[in-house]
């Protein structure tokens, strides 16, 4: 027991000399190739165990033929094991190497390459993670090239529509102001009408961009569908009246919900007016509302024809208006107009809000084409009992 105390405590004492002298060497490599570190942690292993053979062949008093004996076996087996030091850091580069050129495709337009070369496990994990972070970053890319896509478009429709009831306020100005106008209180309702669209237009704009900064505060309490249904109806009564059109609720279920009836009447006018608009003399716009599972579905079906299925995931941004929109006409200062004087801004902001209003009440907003014409939807979650 004794002698073998003696040989752990030579062994200790070689090996731990040897291990010394390799702890600062690895320190220094630390920054340096993965490869060199590995070889170096090799190369301090090896150098352990001869130091420590050695030690404990010395005090063993062995022969010189034995001794030669020992340290013939040690050095194949450190030939071996660096080697093999030296072939698994050649494998971790080549792999560490192809993983970084693969890294720079990711965010790219093709998108993450994978290393075809073999990697380990945790260089095969940040791999997989590569290509998950690549697939994120194009689908923000894809995002915000549809939202600037979006924004171009509504600065244009909102630059045209803007010119064009100003470019009518100045020409019925100037000929009130020349004295040439024949009827002036007709020129002033005019006016007055145009001034109305363009309020309408910067409140709709002013409501946009506090929904999408987040901003939009909601004054929450309990209220029966039904009576916002209702309320929809009679703020659409004259319009609809107006344009020729019969409106008809439908299955209206009174159940209730927890939202902010304002904002939520908003969405329903909103709703309503272009269903009106997009409906025919004599067509019928209908509103129902029913309860599925944990949510109160309200939609609005018109006899607009349908909308076109490309353009059917596009209905709820912001400035879209399809393409059978059209292009609001300047104010005829005689008092005739082909645009209703009821409803909303006409700048491609009304759909665009009911989706932004709605999903601020954790809703859903969706469209689908119908027989003769489109039913939107609109989901809010139900109130609690």
């Amino acid at each position: 027991m004794k002698d073998l105390l003696l040989i752990a405590l030579f062994a200790a004492l070689g090996a731990g000399g040897a291990g010394l002298l390799g702890w600062p060497a690895v320190r220094l490599l630390r920054r340096r190739s993965m490869a060199l570190s590995l070889f170096c942690v090799a190369v301090v292993t090896v150098l352990a165990v001869v130091s420590g053979t050695f030690a404990v062949a010395q005090a063993m008093f062995l022969s010189a033929h034995d001794l030669g004996v020992v340290i013939t076996v040690l050095a194949m087996a450190a030939v071996v094991s660096l080697g093999t030091a030296a072939l698994l850091g050649r494998q971790v580069v080549a792999g560490s190497r192809a993983l970084t050129a693969a890294a720079r495709t990711v965010g790219s337009d093709t998108g993450f390459t994978a290393p075809v070369h073999p990697l380990g496990r945790e260089l095969a994990q940040l791999s997989e993670e590569l290509s998950a972070t690549s697939a994120r970053l194009a689908e923000s890319r894809g995002r915000e090239q549809a939202l600037e896509q979006s924004r171009r478009e509504l600065v244009a429709w909102i630059s045209h529509d803007l010119r064009t009831p100003l470019a009518g306020l100045r020409a019925m100005a100037e000929a009130l102001e020349d004295g040439v106008a024949e009827e002036p209180d007709r020129y002033l309702r005019r006016i007055r009408t145009e001034v109305e669209r363009l309020t309408g237009m910067v409140d709709d704009l002013f409501e946009l961009s506090r929904i999408e900064a987040g901003t939009l505060a909601l004054s929450l309490s309990r209220v029966s569908v039904y009576d916002l249904v209702d309320d929809a109806l009679a703020g659409a009564h004259a319009l609809a009246r107006q344009r020729g059109v019969r409106l008809e609720g439908r299955q209206v279920e009174p159940e209730p919900v927890e939202v902010d009836s304002r904002e939520i009447t908003r969405v329903l006018g909103n709703l309503l007016v272009n269903a009106i608009r997009s409906t025919p003399q004599d067509g019928v716009v209908t509103v129902s509302a029913r309860r599925e599972a944990d949510e109160v579905l309200l939609s609005v079906t018109d006899g607009c024809g349908g909308i076109p299925a490309q353009d059917l995931t596009r209905v709820f941004e912001t400035g879209w208006r399809g393409t059978a929109a059209r292009t609001p006409r300047p104010a005829d200062p005689g008092g005739r107009s082909d645009r209703p004087e009821a409803g909303g801004s006409g700048a491609g902001l009304g759909l665009a809000i009911v989706r932004g209003i709605v999903e601020a009440h954790a809703g859903r907003a969706r469209v689908h084409n119908v027989a003769g014409g489109c039913c939107f939807e609109i989901a809010l979650p139900s109130a609690r009992s």
